[in-house]
């Protein structure tokens, strides 16, 4: 943990490419050399990761963002608030039973220093009993997908969304986030699963694309009933702006490289995105997915149907020219989404980043305006984000891809302009 005191910030995102100032971020620890080719599938992974390359990528990554931006750290956070005798007891209890713990384990972790019940927490309890033939080796499981700090919490406006998991591997993520929230940040929360049992949202899919809109992925991890929540919050009033709008991109459920709404359009600035080409057209796995816009105005509800975001977005007064992900070649176009080719982050309006090893997107964007710089040159001084009027930042990336996610997955903006 770092020596220097944490201090919390206001929570305010109102835009996707607002000038970055905070951000929450988890350094990937010991968790993920938990997984194993038995348990990987569970863990909602399709391959095991070498954690000394994912350690240097991961390096030039939050390199990048904290030469631009404050950045917290989940598990810095976590250890202060575990020194809370009351916190600590709700971590602890609420883990244990959603894991399935004894109360004899639940006293031994409430004996753990702050520290080391801080790692327990994230990267699991071993069962002092394993002898190698079973498969659970982990009383308390690790938290695996925990470095993808976007999906198990979104900030929505002035206050959080605390997701609701499509899956139970990631459900336990959501209760360190709830306390990070809650007791740190002292900020209000917003639950769909509190208002429905059966209602489902990930950060994945929550784009804050204006304080009068959201455009949101609806899919295997975010479903109708978590859309339907988040509008009846608007027609409460409890959105920024009335009318309010919803933009919905219906998803394919598989493969698993669609999960999210991210993975095939983000945000670069105010007049350009990132897409994935099928999706516009609707061709090969978009075929007859639905593009739909809600609006909510003065409490009443109304549904309309368009040909792509791209055509909603504009119905809305946005001018904004998307650029291809993966190029022109329809055969690259699927292997660079493939490795989050169309996962970047703004840093601010026209400034992003992503992974470099999506050469023909990097190129695109080049093409498009955008200065390539190497994060190594960044993180290393050579040359100042700063300078540039619109660039992407480029990451090494041969690892964290083939934990499924990019930029975006591993960011949780907290503050923006």
């Amino acid at each position: 943990m770092s020596d220097r005191n944490i201090i919390p910030c206001k929570v305010n995102v109102a835009s996707e490419t607002g000038r970055l100032r905070a951000v929450l971020l988890h350094r990937p620890g010991v968790e993920i050399e938990r997984m194993t080719p038995l348990n990987a599938a569970h863990a909602l992974y399709s391959d095991i990761l070498n954690k000394p390359i994912v350690d240097t990528e991961y390096h030039y990554f939050s390199g990048v963002l904290e030469k631009w931006t404050q950045v917290y750290y989940v598990e810095d956070i976590l250890e202060e608030l575990l020194k809370d005798d009351a916190v600590r007891r709700h971590l602890v209890e609420e883990s244990c039973d959603m894991d399935n713990c004894d109360d004899d384990l639940a006293e031994q972790l409430m004996d753990l220093p702050a520290d080391a019940l801080a790692k327990a927490l994230i990267e699991g309890f071993e069962d002092p009993d394993w002898d190698g033939t079973d498969d659970d080796r982990y009383l308390l499981k690790p938290l695996y997908n925990l470095f993808f700090t976007r999906d198990a919490s979104s900030t929505v406006y002035n206050r959080v969304l605390i997701n609701s998991m499509s899956f139970e591997v990631r459900e336990r993520e959501t209760l360190i986030y709830e306390a990070i929230f809650k007791h740190f940040f002292k900020v209000d929360t917003l639950n769909a699963m509190q208002w429905d049992r059966d209602a489902r949202t990930e950060g994945g899919d929550v784009h804050i694309a204006a304080p009068d809109l959201l455009c949101i992925g609806q899919g295997i991890r975010t479903n109708t009933k978590g859309i339907k929540y988040l509008a009846q919050e608007a027609a409460a009033g409890r959105m920024p702006k009335d009318p309010f709008h919803i933009l919905v991109q219906e998803l394919p459920k598989s493969p698993e490289s669609f999960i999210h709404l991210d993975m095939v359009f983000t945000f670069l600035g105010k007049h350009q995105c990132m897409a994935f080409e099928p999706m516009l057209k609707k061709m090969g796995l978009f075929a007859g997915k639905d593009t739909t816009l809600i609006t909510i105005e003065g409490g009443k509800v109304s549904y309309t149907k368009f040909p792509n975001i791209i055509k909603g977005l504009e119905h809305l007064g946005w001018e904004i020219e998307p650029v291809i992900g993966g190029g022109s070649d329809p055969w690259v176009q699927l292997r660079e989404q493939w490795h989050s080719g169309a996962n970047f982050f703004s840093l601010g309006d026209g400034k992003v980043m992503g992974y470099r090893r999506n050469t023909h997107t990097i190129d695109a964007l080049a093409k498009a305006g955008f200065a390539v710089l190497k994060a190594e040159d960044i993180v290393e001084g050579r040359v100042r984000m700063e300078d540039y009027d619109k660039f992407v930042a480029a990451f090494p990336g041969s690892e964290l891809p083939r934990a499924g996610g990019g930029a975006r997955c591993m960011t949780m903006p907290i503050l923006r302009d």
